[in-house]
């Protein structure tokens, strides 16, 4: 399989993975054939791009680090808990089966490479949002050694930690262009009022609500919304404060338009020993692809190709598949295949993704 804008579907396409509704149901399955209408209707629902198959790729398996059922069931999860802080003030959160299934399908996992596209809609972008920032959150915490009772509180923490965005309006969780200063000075209002729902359920753990709150503080205190500096920021917030910030950058958020996976990778380490601990970040970029499995990418040597496959631990130097005339009319027959192992390759290296 290899991935593909949703600019870039062609009648006839086929998808390799499933499309799925914001409350867990199958819109499009794998296996079935894209007509024009269902292309027009992926645009509407704000997919940047989707998984198709080809007889080039068919070899390429992309797995996410957690089943499709636990990422639904955790975005169920939170959405439940949305609603009832903003409908039901007296519910508990009960979210603690949902983050304990994502806990054990990352531990099961021997080696993470966080590879797979998010396919969110405009309908579940918080909720899915919240569910990658807790992959991302339990991902980093496991590469940084921490046990299992430690992994469990940041992953509730971390699904929680936009909890304050149920009381702010729709159009400005919605936005990508640059915020004004009124809507910027509302918008930062997230983390507290986050902290305030939180801590006020009896169930909950004050280290949660402390993570909701403390999301958006810097290393170098220039953060928000106690300018908290160093130390004085929880270690558990500081994780889901990266994660927050990877997935805002490659999804895009509220006065942050979306960036490529690559470019992520690069203002996550511009920001290194100023927003964020030098330390955790070099942890991090081990677990994450800076060119995914299935994207398109062009080689500085002119040639075209697929990301076959990642080099642990060297991000930016992936394996990529080359086609000779790769513009998708090929004559199966003659075609000349070429695998390049970027780390063996000193030469080469990859130019920019073909969106």
């Amino acid at each position: 399989m290899r991935e593909v804008s949703v600019g870039r579907l062609k009648e006839g396409d086929v998808l390799a993975k499933e499309i799925y509704s914001s409350d867990g149901k199958i819109l499009l399955g794998k296996g079935v054939a894209l007509k024009s209408q269902y292309i027009d209707r992926l645009m509407q629902l704000g997919l940047y791009g989707v998984y198709i198959e080809d007889d080039l790729t068919n070899d390429i398996i992309i797995e996410d680090v957690i089943s499709d059922q636990h990422r639904y069931a955790a975005m169920a999860a939170i959405e439940k808990a949305c609603k009832n802080i903003q409908f039901e003030k007296d519910k508990e959160i009960n979210i603690k089966d949902a983050v304990s299934n994502i806990v054990q399908d990352i531990l099961f996992q021997k080696d993470i490479m966080i590879s797979l596209m998010d396919m969110r809609n405009i309908d579940n972008r918080i909720y899915a949002h919240s569910v990658n920032v807790c992959v991302l959150s339990c991902v980093l915490g496991k590469g940084l050694g921490l046990p299992i009772d430690k992994l469990n509180d940041i992953a509730q923490g971390a699904l929680l930690h936009d909890l304050g965005i149920v009381e702010l309006p729709s159009e400005l969780i919605n936005k990508r262009g640059l915020l004004t200063n009124e809507e910027k000075d509302l918008y930062q209002t997230h983390t507290s009022k986050g902290y305030e729902l939180i801590r006020k359920k009896a169930k909950t753990s004050i280290i949660i609500a402390h993570m909701a709150y403390q999301h958006h503080e810097w290393t170098n205190g220039k953060g928000y919304p106690r300018q908290l500096k160093g130390s004085d920021i929880h270690p558990l917030a500081e994780i889901v404060a990266i994660a927050d910030f990877y997935d805002c950058l490659i999804h895009g958020a509220p006065g942050m338009p979306r960036v490529l996976p690559h470019v992520a990778c690069e203002i996550l380490m511009a920001n290194a020993g100023m927003r964020f601990r030098q330390d955790l970040i070099h942890v991090f970029l081990k677990y994450v692809a800076a060119y995914p499995t299935g994207y398109t990418v062009k080689l500085n040597n002119g040639e075209t190709g697929v990301v076959v496959g990642q080099n642990k631990g060297l991000p930016t130097r992936p394996i990529v598949r080359v086609f000779e005339a790769f513009d998708g009319k090929i004559n199966y027959k003659q075609l000349r295949v070429i695998e390049y192992n970027l780390v063996e390759e000193r030469t080469l290296f990859i130019d920019y993704i073909i969106e």
